[in-house]
């Protein structure tokens, strides 16, 4: 089968494409599953770019959607032809005790996805929602769960809210979407006028050029009339967060997803206190997570954006284009035919 190993040395010269054996056949409670899609996340890129990040040659990328090829004794949830996705965190079943590190996520800790075949524990993944390309249902391991965890499991979403999405990339919009969905509003924020007319066409209510007014947090307040965003959707860390902190209003939610501007950073901890709003941190979520955000787009009828889809010997090209900053939605890669 085809594959893309990264080298221990890591980044992206790094990314081999190359022929190995064919995974093996499913043991009891696993299954095979023929991989067709794969979607780039930060997280993925930081592995795949990063100099010794990985020890030891790994099989990059955290989502993966196919069709179970194989079931092994046991295995009653799931049979030969269903389509699955994978999950981010595959110990990760229930509750709210989530891991603190990612040595069992694939991609990272495990080997991942980008292969066109792989055995693995029948609990691993879940089922795709009907109807949905590959393409489509791989945009949910990462992204899409990290936005329902952060906007309906954690932050309690309901109709009339006021939620701030920072950017255009993949949680972003998938956020958008869940909170026109479920009738709320929606500020986003961009540096590309041209990508804030197309959130606006997908729903937006009202968005804001961070570019052209710096203290977009204090305009964003303005515009939800004077009250603050309930939810903010916080994907950049060091530099951006001080402005989420203006942006929300008292007793606001801030749920802390991304670090697309850096590792630290100072925060304004005495206005956080005086408005007393409640910063999340929080990583994907649980395969109950993942089911429950499965039957709701099977109800809202929401479908991922995905900007460009690219061959699996081009993976490269695709993480180029991720590091361009250029894309609107997700970016996806093809595995096979």
């Amino acid at each position: 089968m085809k594959q893309i190993t990264l080298q221990a040395q890591g980044g992206l010269d790094a990314l081999k494409f190359e022929d190995v054996a064919d995974a093996s056949d499913p043991g009891p409670g696993e299954v095979r599953i023929r991989l067709y899609a794969s979607s780039l996340n930060f997280h993925d890129y930081l592995v795949v770019s990063t100099p010794g990040f990985v020890k030891s040659p790994r099989i990059p990328m955290a989502d993966g959607a196919g069709v179970i090829d194989a079931v092994g004794e046991g295995v009653t949830e799931f049979a030969p032809g269903d389509n699955v996705v994978s999950h981010f965190f595959p110990g990760w079943i229930d509750g709210a005790d989530g891991p603190s590190s990612f040595q069992t996520t694939p991609g990272d800790g495990v080997d991942g996805y980008a292969r066109e075949y792989v055995t693995v524990p029948a609990y691993w993944v879940t089922r795709a929602p009907r109807g949905w390309s590959h393409a489509e249902a791989a945009t949910i391991t990462t992204a899409g769960v990290t936005a329902w965890r952060a906007l309906v499991v954690n932050g309690g979403l309901k109709a009339g809210d006021w939620v701030a999405v920072l950017g255009t990339g993949g949680v972003s919009i998938y956020a958008l979407q869940l909170a026109k969905a479920m009738g709320a509003r929606v500020v986003a924020t961009s540096s590309s006028d041209e990508k804030l007319e197309r959130v606006r066409e997908m729903g937006a209510d009202a968005v804001v050029n961070y570019r052209k007014i710096p203290e977009w947090g204090a305009e964003i307040r303005r515009l939800t009339e004077g009250r603050g965003a309930d939810h903010v959707i916080e994907v950049g860390g060091a530099a951006t967060l001080a402005q989420s902190i203006t942006a929300a209003r008292d007793n606001g939610h801030i749920a802390l997803i991304g670090v697309l501007t850096g590792l630290g950073g100072e925060i304004p901890t005495a206005q956080l206190m005086a408005q007393q709003q409640r910063l999340q941190g929080l990583i994907v979520g649980s395969r109950r997570h993942q089911q429950d955000f499965v039957a709701a787009l099977e109800a809202t009828r929401i479908r991922p954006l995905i900007d460009r889809q690219f061959p699996l010997q081009d993976i490269r090209a695709a993480f180029e284009f991720q590091a361009s900053g250029g894309h609107f939605g997700k970016i996806g890669l093809s595995i096979g035919s």
